[in-house]
């Protein structure tokens, strides 16, 4: 009868171990303002590319940095590290998800999805 409670506790303590380490690497959609209020957290930033601004490439000397610069949906513009190559069609993106965290006024990305514009616009026939 003990083997069984002892078992049953055991089982229990891994999957509560298991929830916390799936919950605490969740990360959240956020903005600039909640960033730098919270450095340091992950978070996913919905932004568009800020086109006038300047982005930096130079795969010769570093493939793995590009930068630039976004602005969230709250209107709050800021520089965006992201450390990885820099990705085909950037220019064409619509808006960008950057993933990462602040760290001072530049938020460092370790990865960046696009939504495109579509190829299936509505065209009059």
């Amino acid at each position: 009868m003990k083997v069984r409670y002892i078992i049953a506790l055991v089982f229990i303590a891994a999957a509560m171990v298991a929830v916390f380490s799936i919950y605490g690497k969740t990360s959240t959609y956020a903005d600039f303002q909640y960033c730098t209020e919270h450095p340091g957290k992950e978070v996913h930033i919905v932004g568009m590319q800020v086109k006038d601004s300047a982005t930096y490439y130079n795969p010769q000397e570093n493939p793995n940095y590009f930068s630039f610069y976004i602005k969230d949906e709250k209107g709050i513009q800021r520089k965006v590290e992201l450390h990885n190559t820099k990705p085909q069609d950037f220019e064409k993106a619509e808006r960008v998800v950057v993933i990462g965290n602040m760290e001072g006024e530049i938020f460092k990305a370790s990865s960046m999805l696009m939504k495109c514009p579509s190829k299936y616009n509505k065209t009059q026939i």
